[in-house]
């Protein structure tokens, strides 16, 4: 659990990191790119359904750890 933590810890500062870099000119002509063509909307798809993805992934991972633990302990 202690090393779940660590991990969302960093995840976060690296986005909070990238978020910061982000504000460039250049990247502004990438979303412009992406916005006309309206691919912008399929990449955000495939971010949102691998996130969930990993989310129902990791739920499902501690539900079974959990009945372990309870199973162990009994």
């Amino acid at each position: 659990m202690r090393l779940l933590k660590k991990l969302a810890f960093f995840s976060l500062c690296l986005f909070f990191a990238t978020k910061i870099s982000a504000q460039d000119s250049l990247s502004n002509t990438n979303t412009d790119f992406m916005n006309s063509n309206g691919k912008i909307y399929v990449v955000m798809a495939v971010v949102v359904v691998i996130v969930l993805g990993l989310f129902i992934y990791l739920f499902n991972i501690d539900r079974k750890i959990s009945r372990l633990e309870k199973k162990e302990k009994s």
